[in-house]
């Protein structure tokens, strides 16, 4: 099975890929259950090898995935492409929390490497 099907049917699977996507890449980091996580990881990473090519094509692909949004293919192509030019790959990572009170659901957080966190910065602010 080369992805997993979320209890959705297409349309609304590649939507919600896409919108969790688009999350990631503006905010740099979510929250969610392990699965979608696993899916979202693999459409992040495409869409900033996608950035890291630069060319027309490449653009225009990310621009269909995410439904045109420009302010995160800009951001996909201006900054996280310049800030994982050395990097071959594993750009997201995948940190566990505790399960989802209601359904226990294993929740994650899906953020980008190397880049500022919200949850680092809040760390920090208490530290001071």
């Amino acid at each position: 099975m080369a992805y997993r099907k979320l209890g959705r049917d297409n349309k609304h699977r590649r939507s919600m890929l896409a919108t969790l996507s688009k999350e990631v890449i503006m905010n740099e980091e979510i929250t969610t259950t392990v699965t979608r996580a696993k899916e979202v990881r693999k459409m992040v990473d495409k869409m900033i090898t996608y950035g890291k090519k630069g060319d027309l094509g490449s653009r225009r692909r990310a621009l269909a995935f995410v439904h045109n949004d420009k302010a995160v293919v800009d951001k996909v192509f201006n900054d996280l492409a310049s800030r994982y030019e050395s990097r071959n790959g594993g750009y997201t990572q995948i940190l566990k929390l505790d399960e989802r009170q209601g359904d226990n659901a294993l929740m994650v957080v899906l953020r980008l490497i190397e880049g500022p966190s919200k949850t680092s910065a809040k760390k920090e602010e208490k530290n001071k």
